[in-house]
């Protein structure tokens, strides 16, 4: 991996400043990169997925472990250097929120990883979609924003749960492996970071996904609101009170005092 000044230099001569709005912060922490790499748990011949690889550095720590690395990278500025220096990897220029799922696993081997240092303004909509992505992709190791990753573990009744952290426990097991400092990255970001490794799994049997989000979108959207408050633009009060009686919590219950099991039960019994 390039050294702090060896990357500034690298950048220097492809032209390519680190641009804010594409989040871009650039690992220089080598111990960070094999910790990375070793939570990922990356064999020889494994199949990774990387989003946004930037210079190259985690790239470089990939392939050096024998995978075979398809890496997705936005900003063109950086893609020939990436193919020059990484002729055994495929590199892909493009957004991935806009690849299809034939554009990214031509190949059909699997089951796929995804390791990545993902963009922070867009964790959330790249998050979802990899979600989506069982049983092509097993796992994902990714670094996030320090507080988002807090979320995604995040225990009912916490100022940290919110519906992100029922829709990630929804299709995955998610763990908070370490926490990254910000002198770990150039530019140093304002905040700190930690990586997360999500264990993709069949999400539970109900009778709409669409349906159970929504409720649960719109319960915590008034998150200290009690639920037969914040739902009454979808379901009466009368039956959200019955279904909260029939499961044996409170009328007054609020969103951030379920938990997913309880979110399920509650939609289903209103429905049905």
């Amino acid at each position: 991996m390039f050294r702090p000044r060896e990357l500034h230099s690298h950048l220097l001569n492809l032209g390519a400043f680190p641009k804010k709005r594409l989040s871009q912060n650039f690992l220089i922490d080598g111990n960070i990169l094999q910790k990375i790499v070793h939570t990922a748990k990356i064999e020889k011949g494994d199949c990774i997925l990387e989003i946004g690889p930037g210079p190259g550095a985690l790239t470089e720590a990939l392939l050096k472990r024998g995978a075979r690395v398809l890496a997705v990278e936005k900003d063109p500025l950086f893609v020939p250097s990436l193919q020059n220096r990484f002729p055994q990897a495929c590199i892909m220029q493009g957004d991935f929120l806009k690849l299809s799922f034939s554009d990214l696993f031509q190949e059909k081997t699997s089951p796929w990883k995804v390791v990545a240092n993902l963009p922070y303004h867009l964790t959330t909509p790249i998050l979802v979609r990899l979600l989506s992505l069982f049983p092509e992709v097993d796992t994902l190791t990714l670094m996030v924003q320090k507080e988002v990753g807090e979320r995604l573990v995040a225990a009912p009744k916490t100022k940290a749960y919110s519906r992100l952290t029922l829709f990630t426990h929804f299709y995955s097991e998610p763990k908070f492996c370490f926490s990254v400092s910000p002198g770990s990255f150039y530019p140093k970001p304002s905040v700190s970071s930690c990586v997360m490794h999500l264990t993709l799994k069949s999400p539970p049997k109900v009778s709409s996904e669409k349906g159970l989000f929504e409720m649960i979108g719109k319960a915590f959207q008034q998150r200290r609101k009690m639920l037969r408050t914040s739902l009454k633009t979808l379901f009466s009060t009368v039956r959200v009170e019955r279904a909260l009686h029939a499961l044996c919590l409170p009328e007054t219950a609020r969103p951030e005092e379920l938990s997913l099991r309880e979110f399920i039960a509650l939609f289903e019994d209103i429905r049905h």
